[in-house]
């Protein structure tokens, strides 16, 4: 049977429908996400008032027992001495007890209700946090999914004949987009806008503190409140130099290199960071300049991040048809063997020499620092 001819129009429209589905797929999951996050914000909010109330009730429910006690015994007297008390006596020493004994039992149920909704909230919280995490796994599968299908599919017919390949190299690509965008949005979820949240609660907390106990005390709080906000300037310093730092594009490697370094330096207070630039100090084309950059700033963060390093080496040379590179830190190190040390970081860095057509080296062993060698081939001098 002759096989029929590709009708390019069809295919195309067939992309635009499974493209508009897995759109809309990605803004329901996301709404679904976001309404979890918001019902988990209430329910914690909750689960503190409640938790607050059991400590009352506890504290309550002990003072009680122990008037309660005082109360039986006083009645107990009362009753072995009955023709020593006035029948208005008797009557008050009982009612007193009575009271109490019903007072008890109410704080008694009251925190049994409350213990039990405390423990149900916990098990909606943990229930809600797997919902969220499901809910941006399948938001980010949903998003590769969708941009593959506009950067690779969109075309169909005239990439059939290297499908395969652009296939691999394309998915490799948004993965690591992907990936990129997801690391930096819970970088910001969890740094910036976390410390802004609490610079907000702190603030009010400030204020309090400052009609309640002097302005001495509220000085304090605004010495921490400006501590707090030291540290969310140079998170968004960090993530704004993660993107792309802009000192890239005006001064050239060398300088944005010690910049770099120098912040990181005075920032990281019990680390030592020496910058060594051998060789000539000329620009390079922009894609060498990023993945340089790139790469140390991994290397050096890792070794910030994980091998509690007081003493970090950066060495870079750049010759003629190449550049060296030579990261060394004095901190844990770490076995070369062991999987779970081929973090996603690492990853990134073997991916990019490749992409370059270097060559990377990574030397380490528990306890002896670790020193990472890059050699890149400069294809494309200017």
């Amino acid at each position: 049977m002759p096989l029929r001819k590709i009708d390019v129009k069809t295919l195309d429209y067939i992309v635009d429908t499974m493209i508009t589905t897995v759109d809309q797929s990605k803004d329901e999951i996301f709404r679904i996400g976001e309404q979890c996050r918001a019902d988990h914000q209430s329910l914690v909010a909750e689960l503190k008032v409640i938790k607050e109330q059991v400590n009352k009730h506890i504290d309550e429910g002990d003072s009680l027992e122990i008037k309660t006690r005082l109360a039986r015994k006083r009645l107990s007297q009362v009753s072995k001495n009955f023709n020593n008390f006035t029948e208005s006596q008797v009557r008050e020493v009982y009612e007193n007890a009575h009271a109490l004994h019903a007072r008890l039992l109410v704080s008694q149920q009251s925190e049994k209700q409350l213990r039990l909704r405390r423990d149900e909230l916990e098990r909606q919280l943990v229930a809600l946090q797997e919902t969220i995490v499901r809910a941006e796994t399948l938001v980010s599968q949903v998003t590769i999914v969708a941009n593959y299908l506009v950067s690779d599919i969109k075309e169909i017919g005239e990439v059939l004949e290297d499908a395969k390949m652009k296939q691999d190299f394309g998915l490799r690509i948004i993965e690591a987009q992907e990936e990129e965008r997801r690391r930096l949005s819970r970088e910001i979820h969890d740094g910036p806008a976390q410390l802004l949240a609490n610079v907000l609660i702190r603030s009010d907390l400030a204020e309090r503190v400052h009609k309640e106990q002097g302005p001495e005390q509220s000085l304090l709080e605004i010495r921490s409140l400006k501590e707090m906000i030291r540290s969310a300037l140079y998170d968004v310093r960090r993530i704004i130099y993660d993107l792309r730092p802009m000192a890239l594009d005006d001064l050239g490697l060398i300088p944005t290199l010690k910049k770099y370094l120098a912040s990181t330096e005075d920032y990281n207070k019990n680390i030592v960071i020496r910058f060594v630039h051998l060789g000539k100090d000329k620009r390079l084309s922009s894609k060498y300049e990023v993945a340089l950059f790139r790469l140390i700033q991994e290397a050096v963060q890792n070794a910030l991040k994980h091998a509690q390093a007081e003493q970090i080496q950066v060495k870079i040379e750049i010759r003629e048809d190449s550049v060296f590179l030579i990261i060394k830190d004095n901190g844990i190190g770490f076995d070369l063997t062991d999987r779970k040390n081929d973090s996603f970081g690492l990853l990134g860095m073997k991916e990019r020499v490749v992409i370059l057509e270097g060559e990377i080296t990574i030397d380490s062993n528990p306890g002896s620092g670790t020193v990472i060698t890059i050699k890149i081939p400069l294809l494309d001098k200017e």
